[in-house]
Formats: C-alpha cells, sequence, structure tokens
C-alpha cells in the first residue's frame, strides 16, 4: 500500500474525524523533507475529490461530510444531474441557481438536498468544483458593433460565450470557431472567452466534422517521436529466431476477407474438414505486439486512442499507417507474424478441443466479402474459376458458419441482421447517396469465426484465473425493458419474463417473429436502444446480448487497443513470463484499459454518429421538395419521426401538423388528433415531402402528404410565385 493509499484508507475508519495538515503529519509520524511530500500527497487526493478540505482547514472524505463527487451532465435550460462516482448513489438534480458557476462535464463536489414532489431525482447544490472540462468550446460566432458571442454546438452547455471585441482574432458571423475559457460563469454573467481557431464557414460541410472531431479532442495526427518510433520498428523485419520458435503455417491456403477499401487486414481464417461431423477452423491473428511494446511511445499513444475511428471518408487510426496497413496488416504474399487460435468443432457447432499459440503465416489469397458473397450465394462462374483453389474451403466455411450460427440461436443469442446504413461520396468528399448495407453471407462467415474464437480465449483465460480484459454486456434495465415492451405490444406483439429476468432468447423469438415485416427494422432499431451498451471489464461476468458466459476481443489488435493489451497477457502466459509482482501489476493494468477502451469507444461511437448526421443531411440538403415514402419510426410529443427505405430519418415536427391539435399519449406512444382522431404510431406508413435540411444541426424535417397536406403544400407554393386564389 502505497502513501496515497495509507491516507485515505485512515481517513476512511470509521472513528476518523477531520484533521489539520499538522495533526495529519503527527499521525503519520512526518518529519522534515516527507513534510513535502505529505502535503503534495494531500493536495493529489484533493484535487481527485477523493478528499476535502473544509473552511475550518481540515482534511475529510466527502461521504463522511454527507457530500458526494461526480460528473456534471447538462441541459440547455440550465440544469444538470451529477453523475455520481459511487455507482451506488442516486443522479442528483441540480437547479440552475445551484451549479454555482458549474458546466457540462465539469467534476464537481455537491451537497445533497432533500427531495421534492417536482422533481423525482434527489436535489443538490454544487459546493466546489475540483476540475473544468470545458477549457475550450466549439461553437458558431455571432458579431455585433462592440462585442461577440459563441453558441456552443453541444447543447449540454447551457451558456453562450460572451466575446470582447479585442478577442474576435478575425472571426464573423456565421463563422465556426474554436473559443478558450478566459473566465468562467457565475450567478450573475456568462463565460467570457477568446476565439484562438476559425474552423470555418457554418455552410461547409467539412467545417462542421472538423467541428466534432475538435469537441471530441480527436487526436488525429502522430506525434514526430511516435512517427519515428513506427518507421524504425516496421523496418526491422521478421528475425530468424522468429522463424525457428512459432509454429510455422505458411504453406496452408490461409486467406483474409476483408471490404474492398480494407487496408488494416489483421485476421486470417483456414478452415479444413477433418471428419464427417468434425471441422479444423484456425484464426490467425496479427502479433500486433511484436512491434508495439508496452509503455513504449507508440504503446502510450494507442492507449491514449484506444480504438481506431471510422468516419465516412477516412480512417483515423489507433495506429500510424506504417504498422496499421504496413508491417501489422496481413498483406498477401507476404510473411507475417500472428497469434493463432485453432478449434476443433463438432457436427453440433461446439468447441471440443483447441490450442492457442504464436504462429508465422501467408495470406494465399486477399478476397472481399463482395466476391466470396458471389461465388456462394450466386455460383459466379468468372470467380470460381479464377480461385478454383479456395473454393471447395469457402464451401466448407459457408457449412461450418451455419453450423456455429444454429448453435448461437439454440442458446438463445440475439442476432440484430438489418441493414447498416452506407454513404456514398464523390471525388470531392460530397455525400451523393445513401443506401443500406446487406450483411452476406461471407460477412455472417466471418463473423461466427471471430465469435467462436473470442469465446474460446476468453473462456481459456477466465479458467486459468489469469488478469484479463473481458467483453461484458449487462442485463438490460427493468424499466427501458418494460417500455420497450409496452412498444412492441402496441404493435402487436409480447414478451414473456419483462417483470422478472428476461433472457435473451425471448428477444431472440422476437426477431424470429417480425422476420420479413413491415416493422422488423423498427423493432430492430428499438430493442437495441432498450439495451445496455457493452463495455470492457476486468472482471468477467456473461456477455447478455450473445447469451455467452464468457467473451472478449482478441480478433482486431490493429484497430482496439483491449485486443492488444489480451496478446500481451497471452504471449506473456505462453512464454512463462509473469513473476507474481507482474500479476498484481497486470490487475491494475486490465483494470485501467478497460475503462480507457470503453471510454473511448463510447466517443468513437458518437464522432461516427454525428459525423453520418452531417453527411446524410448533405445529402438531403439538395432534396428538399421531394417526396418519399417512409415508416413512422418515433412518437414524440414534439412530433413523428419518420424513417425512409433508404434509412434516412427525419421528423414531422408538431408545429407542421396543422390539420388538428394533436394529443400525445405517452403509455401507447402515439400522437392523436383531438378532434379528426386520426392516430399515428410506431410502424405506420406515411408519405412525406422534404421541408427543410440544417446541415449545421444535422437536422432533417419532413412534412406529411395527404390531400389536406398537399393543398397547404400548394397554397405555400403559389405564395412562393406570386400566384393567390
Amino acid at each position: 500500500m502505497n502513501f496515497k493509499e495509507k491516507i485515505l484508507a485512515f481517513m476512511k475508519e470509521e472513528a476518523y474525524k477531520p484533521l489539520t495538515i499538522n495533526e495529519l503529519m503527527q499521525v503519520f509520524e512526518v518529519e522534515g523533507s516527507m513534510k513535502k511530500e505529505m502535503l503534495k500527497t494531500l493536495n493529489e487526493l484533493e484535487s481527485e475529490g477523493s478528499i476535502i478540505f473544509t473552511r475550518s482547514q481540515r482534511y475529510g472524505i466527502p461521504e463522511k461530510m454527507n457530500l458526494v463527487t461526480g460528473t456534471l451532465d447538462g441541459n440547455q435550460k440550465g440544469f444538470a444531474f451529477l453523475r455520481p462516482d459511487d455507482k451506488d448513489i442516486n443522479d442528483i438534480f441540480i437547479s440552475p441557481v445551484d451549479m454555482n458557476g458549474a458546466m457540462h462535464g465539469d467534476r464537481v463536489i455537491v451537497r445533497p438536498m432533500k427531495s421534492t414532489e417536482e422533481v423525482k431525482s434527489p436535489e443538490g447544490k454544487v459546493i466546489r468544483i475540483i476540475e473544468r472540462a470545458n477549457e475550450y468550446v466549439i461553437g458558431t460566432f455571432q458579431k455585433s458593433k462592440h462585442f461577440g458571442f459563441v453558441v456552443p454546438d453541444d447543447k449540454r452547455i447551457a451558456f453562450d460565450i460572451f466575446i470582447p471585441r479585442e478577442e474576435f482574432n478575425g472571426a464573423n458571423t456565421n463563422d465556426k470557431v474554436n473559443v478558450k475559457i478566459t473566465e468562467w460563469p457565475d450567478k450573475r454573467k456568462n463565460p467570457e472567452g477568446k476565439i484562438v481557431e476559425i474552423i470555418g464557414d457554418i455552410e461547409d460541410t467539412k467545417t462542421h466534422i472538423e467541428a466534432v472531431l475538435l469537441n471530441k479532442k480527436v487526436r488525429q495526427f502522430f506525434p514526430e517521436d511516435v512517427i519515428k518510433e513506427a518507421i524504425r520498428v516496421s523496418a526491422e523485419g521478421i528475425h530468424e529466431q522468429e522463424y525457428k520458435r512459432r509454429t510455422d503455417l505458411r504453406n496452408l491456403p490461409i486467406i483474409t476477407i476483408d471490404g474492398e477499401d480494407a487496408k488494416d487486414l489483421d485476421d486470417a481464417v483456414f478452415v479444413e474438414k477433418i471428419s464427417d461431423n468434425e471441422y479444423k477452423l484456425g484464426v490467425h491473428i496479427a502479433d500486433v505486439t511484436h512491434y508495439v511494446k508496452e509503455d513504449r511511445k507508440l504503446d502510450k499513444e494507442a492507449l491514449k486512442r484506444a480504438t481506431s475511428i471510422y468516419l465516412v471518408d477516412r480512417v483515423i487510426p489507433m495506429l500510424p499507417k506504417e504498422l496499421s496497413n504496413g508491417v501489422c496488416s496481413l498483406n498477401p504474399d507476404e510473411d507475417k507474424l500472428t497469434l493463432s487460435c485453432e478449434m476443433i468443432i463438432n457436427g453440433k457447432g461446439n468447441v471440443v478441443d483447441y490450442k492457442i499459440f504464436e504462429s508465422i503465416i501467408r495470406n494465399h489469397y486477399r478476397m472481399t466479402y463482395t466476391d466470396v458473397s458471389d461465388i456462394l450465394e450466386n455460383s459466379d462462374e468468372e470467380l470460381i474459376m479464377k480461385y478454383k483453389e479456395i473454393v471447395p474451403m469457402l464451401k466448407v466455411m459457408e457449412e461450418l458458419s451455419l453450423l456455429l450460427r444454429k448453435k448461437r440461436e439454440i442458446r438463445g443469442a440475439i442476432d440484430f441482421d438489418f441493414p447498416e446504413t452506407k454513404i456514398i461520396y464523390d471525388e470531392t468528399g460530397k455525400a451523393v447517396d445513401v443506401t443500406k448495407y446487406e450483411r452476406r453471407v461471407s460477412n455472417k462467415i466471418i463473423e461466427e469465426f471471430m465469435l467462436a474464437c473470442n469465446e474460446t480465449v476468453a473462456e481459456h483465460y477466465y479458467w486459468l484465473n489469469m488478469p484479463f480484459v473481458y467483453r461484458i454486456h449487462e442485463d438490460p434495465d427493468e424499466a427501458k425493458m418494460f417500455e420497450f415492451s409496452t412498444m412492441v405490444h402496441n404493435l402487436g406483439y409480447t414478451l414473456k419474463g419483462v417483470n422478472n429476468e428476461i433472457h435473451p432468447r425471448e428477444l431472440q423469438q422476437l426477431l424470429f417473429k417480425i422476420k420479413g415485416t413491415k416493422e422488423e427494422n423498427l423493432i430492430n432499431n428499438m430493442m437495441l436502444r432498450s439495451l445496455r451498451k457493452a463495455i470492457y471489464s476486468s472482471d468477467s461476468t456473461q456477455h447478455f446480448g450473445l447469451a455467452a458466459q464468457y467473451y472478449c476481443h482478441f480478433t482486431s489488435p490493429i484497430r482496439r487497443y483491449p485486443d492488444l493489451q489480451i496478446h500481451r497477457i497471452i504471449k506473456g502466459q505462453l512464454n512463462g513470463k509473469f513473476s507474481e509482482e507482474d500479476y498484481q501489476k497486470l490487475i491494475e493494468r486490465t483494470a485501467m484499459v478497460a475503462e480507457q477502451s470503453s471510454k473511448m469507444e463510447r466517443v468513437a461511437d458518437e464522432i461516427e454518429r454525428d459525423c453520418d448526421k452531417i453527411k446524410i443531411a448533405e445529402y438531403m440538403s439538395d432534396k428538399i421538395g421531394e417526396e418519399y415514402e417512409g415508416v413512422v419510426s418515433g412518437v414524440t410529443s414534439f412530433g413523428i419521426f419518420v424513417e425512409l427505405e433508404n434509412s434516412v430519418e427525419g421528423l414531422v415536427h408538431i408545429s407542421n401538423m396543422v390539420d388538428d391539435f394533436y394529443i400525445f399519449d405517452n403509455e401507447k406512444r402515439e400522437l392523436y388528433g383531438k378532434t379528426s382522431g386520426k392516430v399515428f404510431k410506431l410502424g405506420d406508413k406515411v408519405k412525406i415531402r422534404v421541408h427543410s435540411v440544417s446541415i449545421a444541426r444535422a437536422e432533417i424535417d419532413f412534412m406529411l402528404i395527404d390531400e389536406f397536406y398537399k393543398d397547404e403544400i400548394k397554397d405555400e407554393e403559389k405564395e412562393l410565385t406570386g400566384i393567390t386564389k
């Protein structure tokens, strides 16, 4: 136990009462030069929010003083919720008058107060700001003669930021800017700042993409010393000793199957049928850890990023391209270092034997999802002739993947088999089409093989009792699942076990029932939103969605840090390199890696989603006035969301539903007309007209089309052209 831990443990003792610095030094018998170390440690604990320094100049633990430490989740109306560090404590509502200058994202200490009838959550008051989250804010500049202000893009920041004239720094109205806050808000005034960067004009789509990346503090470029290390290690080549000590699989017709544009190939596969009732599946993963050593510059940078970010028109990689596209990537006709998991699988899809080992392979064919699917689905003669050496293996792969899929279905795994949105862009980067990207047979083959491999590796290291990074998916929140059950009931379906402990099989059965129906995509999305998000953890608990007891991410170390960490653990265990001290360090490291990876995965998901919305809005911006058929995908008190056939979603705002006064029924999730009795509910087919598009806000507004609305539109068009009835 280090000095910091000793102080915390002492203060957490039941008999502890807040002490002064001198009293603490006496307790710990601190003398001479150690006094400075003691003060430094106390300051660190205070800055973390672990302890608090009172007005009476005494140190204590917040929870013993009826105080709660956490992070603020703001709202544009000025209030916020404290998300406590202690997950056993409920969120605390903070009214605007009790924010005391704190902003969204700030780490704060809050004094809880009694809850009221109007507010369901307990209330609190910010008494201290531990750490500011928004030193820089991205927003749109509005300029007047003597001053200006920036409207933050993040609506959870409730303040506009005042900009003195001398701090405009060349910015003009409607410029997207990066502003540095120079004075924080208080009860009487907004925050004040200075413009440090003009990102671009709000009419330019690239400006908004760049703003998203800046707002999320994305590391878009690698530091020079990291690039130098990447170049050096990638030039080393494979040493002769690696050929000698690894299992040599270069003669096997191992292949990769990826998208046409993929450059970071980190998984290769080989399958053979070894008897009427048994298959051998080899999954071979790039050995990135051979080049990225723990705690060196490359590794530290990779951990900060924790994941690659995939945007419509580019990738922001976790590792420099010298590694991700070069020496680590399993490019064809090159010797590559790998970690392999070979599994013997029986006719029921069960892994009956396996081995995990270091290997060296050669990718014999760089296959694409399209070509493999065309061979297996369409019997494309030209492709069959071109790849005649491996076509028999591809057919065995399909056979095995169906067995694995059947096994997962039997145990109740949930398979969201709905198409993803694909945005197509031209040479300038402009979005020119939005389509649905279907999962074809080859996608499903690779998916099943990776799932089987990840489960096998996770279970193996669980029973070895090794510190590890697992991929877990907790049981659904009861309230969300009840709400989902109510919504699907309104669509004519029922769920069992919602009030108790629901099994994933029940959700799986629902997906089978809706297969091919008009509401399939709608219910798929609703279910996905009702489930918790999968995260990384150093503790192994079940993966609800996969109905798997053990699961991890082992198969993508080029683009995910947890996989990289797992590879280090595997290689250390295989080579007997872990001492008792190493085990203790590994326990701490796996917990840290899991937390950082979960955090950065959430950030990457938000970025990818926000950027997709911007590009979809760009695509729809020249479709104003065009008419489409769609399905009601959401019903709220402020209108209905409509999803088009190509997956584009827009809002019909209630203010544009002018044929009646519409009332929202929260229980049924319906809008109904007070006079007409007309009802809008989930799954309804409707016709819409694209009314307006805001690329800046990534918002698309629709108007409904029926006989009434057609007349309204005609009148509107006549007014615009100067023709009236």
